[in-house]
């Protein structure tokens, strides 16, 4: 089983434990690696981001030095991408020094005020319904393509390691709207896998949607992990854990769709320099 986690969120984000206690609970699974991933600074009020950018840093790297003997502790952001809206992911690596960076779409559209783009996740199905009608008039089909053409965006122009819930456009969908075995949406999913492909980032199987009961699969689903096998698209698994208990939920869910694709490694990244693991 995968004995590191890279996307996790703590108190100076959206999260509910404390770096500490996340690190506690990684060693007492015996990983061997723990990596932070707060939601990158954004440029206007919101209850998720993170607002302490320095002090975050600052604290995961003194913890990396205290717990050196026990486990390996990186320091990442998870970047928001909204075009013409956010720093270059770049950019952002390069100020904070960080180890990694995950990219990943949670507004959708292209501007500053919180009032003009689609939230596409939190807990509340409502939000993303508002945002369907309030944005693209119902039009499932528009608003997932805009969703997919942001994601595909963020694959060509900017630079980061991980890929994160590529597919999550799905959740709260609830199989209301759409569902995967519409050609439409196919398409536009296996484009956004074929770019994965290109561009070599690793993707992660995200477990979030499963333990939380907002989502019965993983993200992305287990048709487009076999797909991605089928392109070697480097992979690894992440709860994107919220709370320390959430740690490794759902990973052995994960590992097991991972092995019925074909899949027998997983990919670590430290340092901008990538490791495989074997999943068993």
């Amino acid at each position: 089983m995968q004995t590191f986690t890279l996307h996790t969120h703590s108190i100076y984000s959206d999260g509910k434990s404390t770096p500490v206690e996340m690190i506690e609970e990684a060693i007492k699974q015996k990983l061997t690696m723990i990596g932070f991933s707060e939601h990158s600074p954004l440029p206007f009020e919101n209850n998720f981001s993170l607002k302490a950018a320095w002090d975050y840093v600052e604290d995961v790297k003194e913890h990396a030095v205290t717990f050196a003997d026990e486990i390996k502790i990186k320091c990442g952001l998870e970047a928001d991408y909204i075009p013409a809206v956010t720093q270059p992911f770049a950019e952002t690596r390069k100020y904070y020094g960080l180890d990694y960076v995950i990219g990943g779409v949670h507004l959708v559209g292209k501007s500053a005020n919180p009032d003009e783009i689609w939230f596409i996740d939190g807990p509340k199905y409502e939000v993303y319904d508002e945002g369907l009608q309030k944005f693209f008039d119902c039009d499932i089909r528009r608003a997932v393509k805009a969703f997919y053409q942001q994601t595909n965006e963020m694959i060509e122009n900017e630079q980061f390691d991980i890929i994160a819930h590529f597919d999550k456009i799905k959740m709260h969908n609830r199989n209301r709207y759409f569902t995967e075995d519409e050609q439409w949406y196919r398409e536009l999913a296996l484009e956004t896998l074929n770019l994965i492909a290109e561009k070599g980032v690793i993707m992660e199987i995200n477990t979030r949607g499963i333990y939380k009961k907002r989502c019965p699969d993983l993200y992305p689903s287990p048709w487009l992990i076999k797909e991605a096998r089928k392109k070697n698209i480097p992979v690894m698994i992440s709860s994107d854990a919220h709370h320390c208990s959430e740690l490794t939920l759902e990973f052995a869910t994960a590992a097991n769709a991972l092995l019925e694709a074909g899949y027998k490694s997983v990919t670590a990244v430290e340092n901008g320099i990538r490791q495989e693991y074997p999943i068993e």
